[in-house]
């Protein structure tokens, strides 16, 4: 059964203040994971000793990656990453609208990767959204429409994820699940899914969302030593099969 992970890594930089990616990365690896969807990331950056994370982390999960910067200033580089040892193609990659009377905000993105599971297509959307509710109202009618979810080639199945930075009583969550369904509502067995913040998780913000064709099995929220103290965020993981 395949397993797909989302996990916002915050830099590798923990609640203990200490940069480490190879903690990052074994969490994922006790995880087990087929596809990995991470959110910020840094890629040769003065503050993270110029380290390249998401090939750091694809190295020792032994999978295929594609990075996506969301913002780049010369060659120091931030985003989002997939990994996934399914064979794989970058579909899109591209950024994704701000809020005009907010300039100063930080930009955002998102990255679209097909991987092939038992010789059928699946659509993989990775995304993070901003901080400010109009913003990511913006960015969710984005994905929502023509360029991402609504474009021909995005065709079911199809799994969108990432941080969303917004819970499901938000217009943005009602704006994708009017496209897509939400995992959490459809796993068979219902356990804790908050993520943040990852010492004591009392936010969704971290979402699975799945077109016609994903049969969620199980969606969750791994909260143990290890994780909680890795990133910010707790990963989020769903097991599923494909109809």
């Amino acid at each position: 059964m395949p397993r797909i992970v989302t996990y916002n890594v915050h830099r590798c930089v923990g609640n203990d203040r200490r940069l480490d990616v190879a903690r990052v990365a074994a969490v994922l690896a006790a995880l087990k994971p087929d596809i990995v969807a991470l959110q910020e990331l840094d890629v040769g950056r003065r503050r993270t000793n110029f380290v390249d994370q998401a090939h750091q982390i694809a190295e020792r999960l032994q999978m295929a990656w594609h990075f996506h910067a969301a913002l780049q200033v010369a060659e120091e580089r931030y985003g989002d990453a997939i990994l996934t040892c399914y064979p794989e193609r970058v579909v899109k990659a591209g950024s994704l609208p701000g809020y005009e009377r907010m300039r100063q905000l930080e930009p955002r993105g998102a990255l679209w990767v097909e991987v092939e599971i038992g010789g059928r297509p699946v659509q993989i959307i990775n995304t993070h959204l901003g901080l400010v509710p109009r913003e990511q109202q913006i960015q969710a009618a984005q994905l929502a429409g023509p360029a991402w979810l609504g474009h021909d080639d995005c065709r079911d199945p199809a799994i969108l994820l990432g941080d969303f930075n917004a819970t499901a009583a938000s217009l943005v969550y009602r704006t994708l699940t009017a496209r897509l369904q939400p995992a959490r509502r459809l796993a068979r067995t219902k356990n804790p899914t908050s993520t943040f913040p990852s010492p004591l998780p009392v936010l969704r913000i971290d979402h699975l969302f799945v077109s016609p064709g994903v049969t969620v099995q199980d969606v969750f929220a791994p909260f143990d030593p290890l994780t909680r103290v890795a990133s910010d965020h707790l990963p989020l993981v769903m097991d599923f099969e494909l109809s």
